[in-house]
């Protein structure tokens, strides 16, 4: 049984099934389209699965995020979205909270970061009676330039686990290229699998490792406006 879906039909496909309580890393370089394909995945998992998704955005305002989503048409069930935002206030930018929005001090604020996840796995689980819920962080590589890397796997140690615990699904973005072979693999101990993605010739391609058998094979794949277009 899927309990979740990637939404990009080559790789449910590829991996024949997505059971509860996995959590993921997402690693690829930069220019590849990887907050795009977070997106996507956020917004088919909403809108198609009717799971209530929590994203941790690092990288840019959680405004600017929905902004992207009505440029593109894409219409949210804002019932079911939860944005925890670590970047406004280091902007100096005067957005509030609001029901959708929790805001942070910075990157470096896990103990508050963590609190706000926890907020909304609640509201979602306990008070909107939603079953399946996804915790999407972007990225990781922000976090790791703030706080050490012991810290950081302390932080993702919690909630991965919690992830396990609650039968959600976790996606957490980090930047290939960026940090020391050692770090990553630390990190990847606390993953169930990693979706990879490669340039090559500009051109990207994307695989998935550990969630079946064997690697699946790379597929090309372009981004266009909002939309992931899949090679061979």
């Amino acid at each position: 049984m899927n309990d979740y879906t990637f939404g990009i039909k080559v790789l449910d496909n590829a991996v024949d099934g997505l059971t509860k309580g996995k959590n993921i890393m997402l690693i690829g370089p930069s220019m590849s389209g990887k907050e795009i394909i977070l997106y996507n995945m956020m917004y088919y998992g909403a809108t198609t699965n009717e799971n209530g998704i929590i994203m941790v955005t690092t990288r840019e305002p959680a405004t600017h995020i929905l902004d992207w989503f009505k440029e593109h048409n894409l219409n949210l069930p804002m019932s079911r979205i939860g944005i925890i935002d670590c970047i406004t206030k280091t902007l100096g930018s005067n957005d509030v909270e609001n029901d959708n929005i929790k805001i942070t001090n910075s990157p470096v604020d896990l103990t508050g970061i963590g609190v706000k996840i926890s907020q909304f796995l609640d509201e979602f689980y306990m008070k909107k009676n939603i079953r399946k819920n996804q915790l999407h962080i972007n990225s990781l590589s922000t976090l790791l330039m703030y706080s050490n890397i012991q810290t950081v796997f302390r932080f993702l140690h919690v909630f991965t686990g919690r992830i396990k615990g609650a039968g959600a699904l976790g996606i957490f973005v980090l930047e290939s290229g960026m940090h020391d072979d050692k770090d990553i693999n630390t990190l990847k101990q606390l993953f169930d699998g990693i979706i990879e993605i490669k340039s090559e010739n500009d051109r990207n391609f994307i695989r998935v490792i550990g969630l079946s058998q064997k690697p699946t094979p790379w597929f090309h794949y372009e981004i266009e406006g909002s939309n992931i277009k899949m090679g061979e």
